[in-house]
């Protein structure tokens, strides 16, 4: 997949297709609770009226609608050689 399908600027336009006459704004963004990670929300106007969504980056650069998975303390048992 193109890194660039995954830019900020790909999903607004996928997700909140603005019109050429409407407007595009960051209503908030910053970093989550917990494990840190940055998050935008961004609002687009259109005839139809206004829509919000919010935006999650990822480890790998990629921007996506849902936010990325955190990590989880696992344990693993290894045989001990007799």
């Amino acid at each position: 997949m193109n890194l660039a399908e995954k830019s900020l600027h790909y999903l607004v336009e996928k997700w909140l297709a603005p019109s050429a006459a409407g407007h595009v704004r960051v209503v908030r963004f910053g970093r989550m609770r917990g494990d840190g990670g940055r998050f935008v929300h961004v609002e687009a106007s259109a005839q139809s009226g206004r829509r919000a969504m919010f935006f999650f980056r990822h480890d790998d650069g990629r921007w996506c609608v849902f936010p990325a998975r955190t990590a989880q303390p696992s344990m693993t048992a290894y045989r001990l050689a007799a």
